[in-house]
């Protein structure tokens, strides 16, 4: 058996155990594929870790950026109470439409909304309506922009907030200090930021599973 079938086998049989995907996580994966949408949704095990966090933190208010087809989201949007909210930013107009069925479809329609537009657009508009802090920022954009999104995440959130931001170890490609790669550079960048920032107190886990060698950040804001 190979390594990677391995981290396959053990990942199915965490999700199996710990977080089985119900109808409506089920139809989300089927109708993103159906719709062209490309496979990169976090897998069960760190959606159901996205909600525990969100659970913890007793989150009232999150903020999502990236929504592709609304799977995070659900996951996501079930931790909330009934008055909680969920803003979710997606850049494609098509993945938003199907994320919007998706979540609808999940009956969380009334806790989530999805806006179109480039995240650096719709963030600045965000902040115009002084909304309340948000208690839990998930980042799962485009990788290039990530300090930029680490940057907006800290002045919409206050003391206690937790950022968390996705895919950050690129198969080990993270390491690179020469790579001219906007992923890679845009990855370090956020990385080195979340380590400096007097703000924030930051670790970084690496992961193996149905994505593969991959990992995530953790930041909690400190004031």
């Amino acid at each position: 058996m190979s390594e990677s079938q391995l981290w396959d086998d053990v990942d199915d049989y965490f999700t199996a155990h710990l977080a089985p995907n119900d109808d409506a996580l089920e139809a989300a994966l089927r109708d993103s594929e159906a719709a062209g949408l490309p496979a990169i949704s976090v897998t069960a095990n760190q959606g159901k870790l996205l909600q525990i966090l969100a659970q913890l933190q007793g989150a009232r208010h999150i903020l999502e950026i990236g929504t592709l087809g609304g799977y995070s989201t659900i996951w996501l949007g079930r931790a909330l109470p009934a008055d909680g909210r969920l803003i979710s930013l997606e850049y494609h107009p098509k993945h938003a439409e199907v994320a919007t069925r998706n979540i609808a479809r999940a009956g969380l329609d009334k806790l989530v909304e999805v806006r179109v537009g480039p995240a650096l657009e719709s963030l600045p508009k965000l902040a115009d309506e002084n909304p309340p802090p948000f208690d839990l920022v998930f980042i799962d954009a485009d990788k290039v922009n990530n300090p930029h999104y680490v940057d907006w995440a800290l002045k919409l959130t206050s003391t206690g907030s937790l950022i968390v931001l996705d895919n950050v170890v690129r198969g080990g490609r993270v390491v690179d200090a020469h790579s001219a790669e906007p992923d890679i550079q845009g990855t370090r960048a956020a990385i080195e930021l979340i380590a400096r920032h007097p703000r924030l107190s930051g670790t970084a886990i690496q992961t193996v599973g149905g994505k593969g060698y991959d990992g995530f950040a953790l930041a909690r804001v400190l004031a």
